[in-house]
């Protein structure tokens, strides 16, 4: 398991705060609403951050 930068996480966590219905548990889903809802160029960097939030919503329905 790779340690995310800072910079992903801060992102990724304000985007699930601002817009938590725009995400669920599907990569592709959120790869596209990162794409919508950013304005980030980086490929590399939009994947990153889809990746963590859908990490992030498949560990909030497994606890819950």
């Amino acid at each position: 398991m790779a340690i995310k930068p800072k910079y992903v996480k801060q992102l990724g966590r304000l985007l699930l705060e601002r817009y938590p219905e725009a995400f669920n548990t599907d990569f592709e889903t959120n790869k596209d609403s990162v794409t919508k809802l950013t304005n980030v160029e980086s490929k590399g960097v939009r994947n990153r951050i889809a990746g963590y939030i859908t990490r992030k919503k498949s560990g909030a329905a497994a606890a819950a």
